[in-house]
């Protein structure tokens, strides 16, 4: 298990591609919500504490089923509430409520998706193992590279993460719309 700071270090890294897919308040967007949705499955951990005995960390919330369902049901919800203020600040690309649902929904996979990777990085021999692949493959999948509590490793590849999507943002975003990039 990778800490938080690990947990958004690697949806930054997966949502790096939105730059170049998106005009500059939709990458914002796109990064913040797959930032949120990289640590969305460790609600297992909340969930814990009200059924103790069904729920354990790496559990359901760490699978791909449960990132994919949740992913529809978060985007729904974004595009829902929020889709006409959306296609107002985005100005420049026209998000009505079935393309801001595809978008929510591929970022929060995305993050959702960073989150279960790290995990299977991550120190199988301190934490319960992730199947990742449940119900279709029931079997844990690990590769211990990662230490999660090294504070180093993980507020280092945040702040790398932070640095390359400023740097990207910067060479991807024309000159004279570089002012958009302000979320305000």
């Amino acid at each position: 298990m990778v800490d938080i700071t690990g947990h958004i270090a690697f949806g930054l890294l997966f949502a790096l591609p939105a730059w170049y897919v998106y005009d500059d308040r939709a990458s914002v967007g796109f990064v913040a919500l797959a930032a949120v949705g990289a640590l969305f499955p460790d609600i297992d951990l909340w969930l814990l504490k009200w059924f103790p005995v069904e729920v354990h960390h790496h559990g359901v919330t760490h699978t791909v089923v449960f990132a994919v369902a949740a992913s529809l049901v978060g985007g729904a919800v974004v595009a829902g509430l929020l889709h006409r203020q959306v296609d107002d600040w985005v100005d420049g690309e026209r998000f009505d409520a079935r393309r801001l649902f595809v978008v929510a929904t591929t970022a929060l996979l995305t993050g959702m998706l960073s989150h279960v990777f790290a995990d299977i990085l991550s120190a199988p021999d301190l934490s319960t193992s992730i199947e990742p692949f449940w119900p279709f493959f029931a079997l844990p999948w690990s590769i211990d590279v990662l230490w999660y509590n090294a504070l180093w490793i993980n507020y280092g590849f945040l702040t790398v993460m932070v640095v390359a999507h400023v740097v990207v943002a910067y060479l991807t975003t024309p000159a004279d719309r570089r002012h958009r990039l302000n979320p305000l």
